[in-house]
């Protein structure tokens, strides 16, 4: 299945799902604590935006973004530069920060497979993988058109420039 015949069958179906190399994967069940992990990224982003004035917009887990015509995947939150999308789309084309939060079930997938995927999108900047047992964030910031820079940042501010956002790392880890 390519990626364009996987978003027009997942419209209908029931569930979350990804698509990996023309092969569609159902996504497991979350936990309570990757819930709240994933709620307080999203508010940790949309706060950095509002406080940042930069044009640009925050999701939730939901948006599909596409890795190549047979790999989309559904990641946990995402910021995608202005103009807002339409309500209808299903598909974020050009996702700056991409948001996985860690579960002992996906953390090698999220760290391996999908993380080469998200660094192949020119229009990706940062990818946050958030551990949220453990408090950190691992940050990988692109450097080039081919290489990132990753950190493990456990405290104090996380700038993500672009777009332009400042974030305590603590917000990451507000369950409140």
């Amino acid at each position: 299945m390519t990626v364009d015949e996987y978003l027009t069958w997942a419209l209908d179906q029931p569930g979350r799902f990804e698509l990996i190399d023309g092969v569609v994967r159902k996504m497991s069940p979350e936990t309570v604590g990757h819930a709240e992990g994933k709620h307080a990224a999203v508010i940790a982003l949309k706060s950095a935006i509002k406080r940042s004035g930069v044009a640009c917009f925050a999701l939730p887990d939901g948006a599909t973004v596409r890795v190549d015509k047979d790999t989309a995947f559904e990641p946990d939150a995402l910021v995608y530069a202005a103009p807002r999308r339409d309500s209808e789309d299903i598909e974020i084309t050009n996702p700056v920060i991409i948001v996985e939060v860690g579960s002992p079930s996906t953390h090698k997938y999220d760290a391996g497979f999908k993380l080469k995927g998200y660094m192949s999108l020119p229009s990706v900047h940062h990818i946050l993988l958030i551990n949220v047992s453990q408090k950190f964030v691992l940050h990988h910031r692109r450097e080039t058109a081919t290489s990132f820079n990753t950190s493990s940042v456990t405290e104090g501010i996380l700038r993500l420039d672009p777009p332009g956002l400042e974030i305590p790392v603590a917000d990451f880890f507000n369950l409140d």
